[in-house]
């Protein structure tokens, strides 16, 4: 594509055009030249990308390295290159910054830039690893030298495509009735989780007795073979249970695509059955706003797929932090902005609130038809500051980490909060959010719903009453009531009263272990299995952040070495990013590049020998070493300094364990305090997926 309006600034031409798949290594060969004016000694040019974009980091240094970058002037004026992440107006912030110097272009004169310059043997430029109708890289000149910059419009660009598919997803409806025909949903997904060619619909009918099934699914195109999530046959179920990302946006603000692109993948890629679109308040004009409650208007169908309007207040953590805003219906509520950062006044009408209590009060005569989540983003929510009415529930997982801090915060303060995840995802794909190649740590989380029916009224009720749970993606089913008290609410009792809670986990993978809690409390630990005596399964465990904000990637590199026994098998824990692997060497060696941002990886071992040798482990956080006869269920933790930073080794039993775990947990009256007692359980996977179920609050009132 070639920009030809406003000739003026000069033009450019971009060799890439097309569809180019995404994630794969290419050359761009970026050619600028100059207007009339052309561009005065010490006058730039930016070529500036997309926030969320994670192609790779142009590099000047290492001719033989991915992404190595030049930049040549036809009249032989000498360039200086560097990049930067926050160079330039949001959203368009990545940007490569081309500065002239001892030289100037006069009008034809241009600049080449190579991203991708393959003229070393470096492999070229990667890609974006996310699906973009128009990927651009926007051009802006500084003619005079004056760092005022003027875009060239239109922007060279072109499409990002998917893959080779190499992974095959099937979700199937959560409940089912005994012999029931049900639909099944099926893609395929390539190796950065886009997905490849067009989704379909399997109609299978579930087994004639009750109880989990589990259905198999296989591509005869592909040869690719998957297992469907659990689906609880039962005649009847006490209620109907859904899934929600409610917590994305699109590139309208700080995303990926557009918005109708946004729900359009929700529902027919993501397969939700609940979403909702959270721009960053100070980047939506009124028009964008009156777009938005139009766009959900049209995607939401009762009975199929719910949507929600709202916006994201994003004011500084300082201010009291993000809060995603939701109202139940189109034209019910306003948008009152943390600050007007990125629109113009005479473009947003409304009066900004420029704290959360502004917010609250701001937002106080919509109640009850309005809800807010505090989260944890780029900022993350202050919760010191809170409302109990108009915040039923706190976020705990997106694709930025796992914020169990988040947690603790609010039962410290004593707060009756439900707990949801969603994806907080910036790349256009919600309820698949994937963390590409970029600053996001995690898989994008999901939120299970218990409510009547599949309409907004009783989606909205269930988290209002907080009949909702949070998993890290999975759909992970899980069922907790306490004395037949469903989960998320509100029970007085006696000091002398010891509830009961009755506990139903199906899992996606086999089960690690279910704890039960009072806020962050362990009352007790429940496994599958009693003994790992004589299993020669280990895994390494690491996890934890830097900080609550940003800059909490923690850096993980390092590897293993089994001393006196040897690797019969390996498996990987939540590594996403095919850029950095966890790589078997040989039979005695583990390597791995690992980023967490508050989220779990790791590595599970099958050794050849159960008791014998020894595991060294070496990373960028801790080394320790440890004779493998002495791993048991128990880990073997350290925890260097940091954010619930921690790396572990313990023993697993036998491989395929059960994924399934149904029990009664009697509480003692001795364990339960005066006052609120949250009372709910975590669920941890062997493949690193967890679940929170909302509490149930016993308020234990003193009989004195």
């Amino acid at each position: 594509m070639t920009s030809t309006a406003n000739t003026s600034l000069g033009t450019a031409h971009c060799t890439l055009q097309g569809d180019l798949p995404a994630g794969s290594y290419q050359t761009c060969h970026l050619t600028y030249t100059a207007g009339p004016a052309g561009v005065d000694d010490t006058g730039s040019i930016k070529i500036a990308m997309r926030f969320p974009t994670d192609c790779g980091t142009p590099q000047f240094t290492e001719p033989a390295e991915a992404n190595y970058t030049t930049a040549t002037a036809s009249n032989g004026a000498h360039l200086s290159l560097r990049y930067d992440t926050k160079d330039n107006i949001r959203p368009w912030g990545r940007t490569l910054y081309i500065k002239i110097l001892q030289g100037y272009l006069s009008e034809d004169d241009t600049i080449t830039v190579v991203i991708g310059d393959r003229s070393c043997d470096s492999p070229g430029w990667r890609l974006q690893t996310f699906l973009e109708t128009h990927f651009q890289l926007r051009v802006l000149v500084d003619r005079y030298a004056t760092y005022q910059y003027e875009a060239l419009e239109p922007s060279p660009g072109f499409r990002i495509v998917p893959g080779l598919p190499v992974r095959l997803v099937a979700v199937a409806p959560s409940q089912a009735i005994p012999g029931q025909s049900i639909t099944v949903r099926v893609k395929r997904e390539d190796a950065w989780g886009n997905p490849v060619d067009q989704p379909w619909e399997k109609h299978q009918q579930v087994s004639d007795e009750a109880g989990i099934q589990r259905l198999e699914i296989i591509d005869f195109k592909t040869g690719l073979a998957t297992t469907t999530n659990p689906i609880h046959v039962a005649e009847q179920h006490p209620t109907n249970r859904y899934w929600a990302d409610l917590h994305g946006q699109s590139e309208e603000t700080v995303g990926t695509n557009t918005i109708d692109e946004y729900f359009y993948f929700a529902r027919h890629w993501g397969f939700l059955d609940a979403c909702a679109h959270q721009g960053n308040d100070f980047q939506i004009t009124d028009a964008f706003w009156a777009a938005i409650q139009e766009t959900t208007a049209r995607h939401h169908e009762p009975g199929q797929f719910i949507t929600f309007p709202g916006w994201e207040w994003s004011g500084n953590t300082g201010l009291g932090g993000d809060r995603n805003v939701l109202f139940r219906e189109e034209g019910t509520g306003i948008i009152s902005r943390s600050c007007r950062a990125l629109v113009k006044p005479e473009d947003a009408q409304d009066d900004c609130s420029h704290t959360v209590e502004d917010l609250f009060k701001t937002l106080a005569p919509y109640q009850p038809d309005v809800m807010l989540t505090p989260h944890v983003g780029g900022r993350y929510a202050d919760l010191e500051r809170h409302d109990g009415e108009l915040e039923p529930v706190v976020e705990v997982h997106s694709a930025w980490g796992t914020f169990e801090w988040m947690l603790a915060d609010a039962f410290e303060r004593g707060y009756r909060i439900g707990i949801v995840a969603n994806s907080d995802g910036h790349k256009g794909r919600p309820g698949a959010s994937y963390p590409g190649a970029s600053t996001f740590g995690s898989y994008g989380g999901l939120t299970g719903i218990l409510a009547e029916r599949l309409e907004r009224d009783a989606i909205w009720e269930a988290y209002q009453s907080r009949r909702v749970y949070a998993t890290t993606g999975a759909r992970i089913y899980l069922e907790v009531t306490g004395d037949e008290h469903p989960m998320g609410s509100i029970v007085e009792t006696a000091d002398t009263t010891a509830p009961q809670l009755a506990v139903r986990i199906h899992g996606t993978s086999p089960l690690e272990r279910v704890e039960v809690r009072n806020g962050m409390q362990v009352l007790e630990t429940l496994r599958t299995y009693d003994s790992v005596e004589g299993s020669n399964r280990i895994k390494i465990l690491w996890q934890g952040s830097q900080v609550r904000g940003r800059g909490r990637q923690t850096n993980w590199d390092g590897g293993l070495e089994i001393i006196g026994n040897h690797i019969k098998c390996m498996q990987p824990i939540n590594f996403h990013n095919p850029e950095k692997p966890c790589t078997l060497v040989d039979e005695n060696h583990v390597s791995w590049k690992s980023t967490t941002t508050g989220g779990v990886s790791g590595v599970i071992l099958d050794l050849a020998e159960a008791n014998t040798g020894t595991l060294r482990v070496e990373t960028t956080q801790q080394d320790f070493k440890v004779p493998i006869a002495e791993l048991g269920i128990t880990a073997r933790s350290y925890q260097p300094e940091g954010l619930d930073k921690r790396i572990s080794a313990y023993r697993l039993p036998a491989a395929d364990g059960p994924a399934d775990l149904e029990f009664h947990y009697q509480s003692r009256p001795e364990g339960l305090r005066d006052g609120d007692n949250p009372l709910y359980v975590c669920v941890v996977q062997e493949d690193g997926h967890m679940a929170w179920s909302s509490p149930i609050y016993w308020c234990r009132k003193s009989d004195t």
